[in-house]
Order: C-alpha cells, then sequence, then structure tokens
C-alpha cells in the first residue's frame, strides 16, 4: 500500500462527498471523532439562528413559535432512525451519565419488585468508568453487587440466577472492541437478566439494531460519533413494552404528563418522555440535530451499512500499516482483528511513552488521545486512533501512520516537553 493507493481509494469512495459537510482545519489529521465529533458547517448558522431569532427576538415565544418545547423528541427521532429503534422511543436529553442513572436505575426498581432475590450488575471491568461509577451508586442504593468480567468471553459465564442487569458498552473505549449485542442480550434474557447497552462508542459509527438485537434500555453520547459539539446532549431509549411500567428516578417536571398543570403531585408522562426531567437544552439540543443530520445525509448513499463498511475498510488499513511499517517499535495492537468484533477505532498498546507518543504526534497535525492503563487490573496504556467514516480519508490514515513512523524513528518523543502532562488527555 503506497500514499498513491490510498489517495485512489479515495477518489473511488462513494462517501467522499460527505467530507463537505464538515469544518476541518486545514492540514489537520484528527482522529479523535470518538472523543469529540469535527464541527459540522451548519452548526454555526444554526445556532447564531437560534441565539439571535429565536431567543433574541422572539424570546419565550419561541418555546411555542420555534417548536423548542419538542426538541427532545424531534432530535430523538432523528438519532432513532440510526439506532435500529422506532419513532417515538428516544429523547434526546441530558448527560451519558445521567441517562444511565436513570434507565439503570428503572432496570433494577423491575427487578427488586419482580424477581427480588436477582441483585448483581454485570458489566467488564474495562467499561468506561462513568459507567462503573452510576452502577456502583445505584449498586449501594439498592442493596446489589456490581460483579466485573476481565474479558468479554467470560460474560455469558457471569450470567446466573442472581444477576438483575448486564450493563455493556456496546463498543469498548479502549480496545474498540464490538460485542455481539444480539447473542449477550439474548444470554441476559435466558438468565432472567434485562440487558442494558451505552452506545456512546457505535452510534453513528457502526449498525445498531436495538429492537432487532434485543435491548432493554440504551443510553448514548451526541459529541462523539454524532458530532453534536462539545458536552452536547445524550439520548435514552427504552424498550417500549417495559417503558411505561416504572417511574425514572428524576422525576422532573418535563417528564410530568402535563407539565403547565403544574400540580404538586408528579405524574409521568407516557412512553419515553417520562424519561426527560429538566427543561430542554435548546442550543445543545439545535447543535446536536445539526450532527446528527451529517449522519442521516448518509442515507442516500447507502446508510449506516456504508458507513460500517468504509468505517472496518479505513481502521484495516490502519493496522496493516502499523504492522508493516512500525514493526519493532513495541506498539501491540489492542484492538479486535476480526472485523465483525470491532468498531471504529484503532487502539495501540504500548508498555512506556504512549502520552509521549501521542503527544509529538498532535505537534505533527496528527490527532489521536491516550488512555492511561491500570497495572494491578493488567491494563496497559492506550494510543487511541478514531476513524469516522463521514470524513476520514484514506490517505489520513496512510499519513497518520507515516508521521507515527517518523516520531518513533526520530525519537522526538523522549522530548521532555511531550511528557508534560495535560488536564486533558
Amino acid at each position: 500500500m503506497t500514499r498513491d493507493d490510498a489517495l485512489a481509494l479515495d477518489a473511488a469512495d462513494a462517501l467522499a462527498p460527505l467530507r463537505a459537510q464538515f469544518e476541518i482545519p486545514d492540514g489537520l489529521i484528527y482522529l479523535d471523532g470518538n472523543s469529540l465529533g469535527v464541527l459540522p458547517r451548519a452548526t454555526a448558522a444554526r445556532v447564531q439562528q437560534v441565539v439571535t431569532a429565536e431567543w433574541g427576538q422572539g424570546l419565550i415565544g419561541s418555546w411555542n413559535a420555534a417548536g423548542w418545547m419538542q426538541l427532545p423528541q424531534r432530535v430523538g427521532d432523528k438519532i432513532a432512525r440510526l439506532v435500529g429503534a422506532g419513532a417515538g422511543e428516544v429523547v434526546a436529553a441530558d448527560s451519558t451519565s445521567v441517562n444511565l442513572y436513570k434507565v439503570l436505575s428503572a432496570a433494577l426498581r423491575m427487578q427488586r419488585a419482580e424477581a427480588p432475590q436477582r441483585r448483581v450488575i454485570i458489566s467488564e471491568r474495562s467499561n468506561f468508568p462513568t459507567d462503573l461509577y452510576i452502577a456502583e451508586s445505584l449498586a449501594r442504593e439498592f442493596g446489589c453487587t456490581l460483579r466485573l468480567v476481565n474479558a468479554p468471553a467470560d460474560i455469558p459465564a457471569a450470567l446466573g440466577a442472581d444477576t438483575a442487569v448486564l450493563m455493556l458498552t456496546q463498543v469498548n473505549y479502549r480496545t474498540g472492541h464490538l460485542h455481539d449485542m444480539a447473542s449477550l442480550s439474548a444470554a441476559a434474557h435466558a438468565a432472567g437478566a434485562l440487558a442494558l447497552w451505552d452506545l456512546a462508542h457505535s452510534a453513528g459509527a457502526v449498525e445498531v439494531q436495538l429492537v432487532a438485537d434485543g435491548a432493554d434500555f440504551a443510553v448514548g453520547c451526541g459529541y462523539k460519533f454524532l458530532n453534536g459539539g462539545p458536552g452536547a446532549p445524550a439520548f435514552a431509549w427504552v424498550r417500549p413494552r417495559l417503558v411505561s411500567r416504572f417511574e425514572q428516578p428524576l422525576s422532573g417536571w418535563i417528564g410530568h404528563a402535563a407539565p403547565f398543570e403544574f400540580t404538586p403531585g408528579y405524574r409521568p408522562a407516557a412512553g419515553i418522555t417520562r424519561y426527560l426531567c429538566g427543561t430542554p437544552s435548546v442550543i445543545g439540543l439545535a447543535a446536536l440535530e445539526c450532527g446528527v443530520d451529517t449522519v442521516l445525509a448518509a442515507e442516500a448513499l447507502g446508510g449506516m451499512a456504508a458507513l460500517r463498511a468504509k468505517s472496518l475498510a479505513l481502521t484495516r488499513l490502519f493496522m496493516q500499516l502499523v504492522e508493516t511499517r512500525l514493526a519493532g517499535q513495541g506498539f501491540s495492537l489492542a484492538s479486535p482483528r476480526d472485523d465483525a468484533r470491532r468498531g471504529s477505532q484503532v487502539c495501540l498498546a504500548r508498555d512506556k511513552g504512549a502520552y509521549a507518543i501521542v503527544q509529538a504526534l498532535i505537534a505533527r497535525g496528527v490527532v489521536g488521545d491516550f488512555r492511561a492503563g491500570d497495572a494491578r487490573d493488567g491494563l496497559p496504556d492506550i494510543l487511541r486512533f478514531g476513524v469516522t467514516p463521514l470524513y476520514t480519508r484514506f490517505v489520513d490514515v496512510w499519513d497518520a501512520v507515516e508521521q507515527l513512523r517518523l516520531v518513533m524513528a526520530s525519537a522526538e518523543w523522549q522530548q521532555p516537553r511531550f511528557h508534560q502532562r495535560s488536564a486533558v488527555t
């Protein structure tokens, strides 16, 4: 594979026009869309419209005239098209952590009422920490135990008669491992447990089929592959047959059946609307809608299936180039080689220097990120490179690996300036 070969792949890429939807700084190779997506070109004008016209001129009347109150459902319906859910089944609101608290609490309430002997939450030791922190908090509240498995292969055997909820992130943030949602949801159900999925690293990058694959609850992030902007609202989904059986714990006024009746007693709204809590974040939801629209623009070009195929081709190329051009440099592949088990990122493990190597790459205009390991749990330091098929090109992958080769060949990553830790890694 030469650089010209990569350019030829880009020239033949039917999805290439989608890159024009984004503001990408000249000369930058951005491989961190799995942490923060690129700014869509439409977002600035849309946010300006909300601020200057809808807020500035319409003021409070815009809750009705501009449809602000319906934004959580409107944006949720668009996200539903990307995750295999139906209209009226998804709401966009709050953060992933807050939404996880809502749905995990509801799941535990169901199990406590119907199967009180089930007091164990099963998850991965390498799951994203906020998920584990929320689960720890709710385990204490409900008198449950959070039990962590060390590897994906250990999950089915961990499910048993005491399991209340299986809680997994569909794509592991450290490795890019893509769980088989259908088989693991079925295994949870066979054990009498509920299946809860975090789609933070999958929605907008891989094909997600919540209904078809048997999920019971799901949450997801708006600022990664959905390009909603830093701190964008997240989203929540509950299987329709479960959605109205229990209230979620954050019973705020927007989740009330009739918010503007202003009655002192809480009466939950029907359906997924009860999973709302406080006043919608109008500016954040407007920006998120622009980001979701960039993904929906792929529908005319093959949709999520086409995006997934390109993502796999990009990550395959990245792995091949690392193995052929960086042999002997101390990197090992942390991401699965099997296409069916890999999300939209390539993760490299290294015993030392991972943070400094990422910083040296960023100085060369290649943006990835670093995730710290934990020797106690046998987790190595990780260099992460996310590919967003909407805007990542094959030549970007080739150039990124070439810059990584130069960083290693020159040993520039050993310079002291690259070892100074910033607050965000």
